[in-house]
């Protein structure tokens, strides 16, 4: 049986399976679509990475990621954006749907959360005239606010389309729901992002209370408080009818399960608190 509208992001299991053995327990679990970290690609080889993608016929929905552009000089500005430029090129040897963008945070000894935006701002402008000669869309992934300093400060679906109507056609947004939640203007950004066409992709998990880690205790979905399926409606009535896309770092529980459990856990919970159509398995 083939699951339809579900891709694995491959952190989710990233303790138990390499790359290629993640792409024959998704498979067996009938899931047919996957999104890998670059350290993941690299691991395997990228050549080796397109080889099992092409031979598998999998869908790669993203490839995590790009970004991390706010530097406290030149020079690290400049190796930011020969960097995304080579997470471009990744991308587009997987077949990647988009390569998703984690901006980044604070420069070194800086206060300026403004200045980082606008070094964001400056960085995408930067990488994406090669991101339109590659055809390889960006996602700006906006992260919680409490990743403000070191790893995103582009925190809400807002900001993220207004660096994206700064820029024009090729960027986008990834709406990952447990960053974003809490959002009081989430539903209006979303209708916002569907009138534009933004939106690449959506990724899914819970969040949990209490949370015990604010960066690896992601919950499984259904486990916590996000209302998912009314995030899902919105997505859709915004025009976006695309793979969710299961993301979760759970360093203490879901991380040390096996493999098998957790992925079979995530197709039941994708079925069961998640999908709006009530037809979401195939035969093939």
């Amino acid at each position: 049986m083939r699951l339809r509208g579900l891709s694995m992001n491959l952190a989710t299991v990233r303790e138990q399976y390499t790359l290629a053995q993640a792409v024959d327990a998704c498979l067996a679990q009938g899931i047919t679509a996957i999104a890998p970290w670059r350290d993941q690609v690299q691991a395997a080889g990228l050549k080796e990475t397109a080889s099992i993608v092409r031979a598998n016929k999998m869908r790669v929905t993203g490839l995590c990621r790009g970004g991390m552009f706010p530097a406290a000089d030149k020079a690290g500005f400049k190796a930011a954006i020969d960097d995304n430029k080579r997470a471009i090129d990744e991308a587009v040897t997987i077949g990647a749907d988009c390569l998703v963008l984690v901006v980044g945070g604070l420069p070194k000894e800086s206060r300026d959360l403004r200045a980082a935006r606008e070094m964001v701002a400056d960085g995408v402008a930067a990488i994406l005239p090669y991101a339109r000669e590659n055809r390889m869309p960006l996602a700006i992934e906006p992260l919680h606010p409490m990743y403000a300093a070191d790893r995103a400060c582009i925190n809400t679906l807002e900001q993220a389309l207004d660096v994206c109507d700064l820029l024009g056609d090729g960027v986008g947004v990834a709406i990952d729901v447990y960053h974003v939640w809490w959002d009081p203007k989430l539903y209006a950004q979303i209708a916002r992002a569907g009138a534009s066409k933004r939106i690449l992709a959506h990724h899914i998990c819970d969040w949990l209370v209490p949370t015990r880690d604010l960066l690896l205790d992601r919950g499984m979905m259904g486990d916590g408080v996000i209302d998912l399926r009314s995030i899902r409606a919105a997505i859709e009535k915004a025009g976006y009818h695309g793979v969710q896309e299961v993301e979760i770092f759970s360093s203490e529980n879901w991380w040390k399960r096996p493999g098998e459990e957790v992925l079979a856990t995530c197709a039941e919970r994708f079925l069961t608190t998640c999908c709006l159509q009530e037809q979401s398995v195939t035969g093939e």
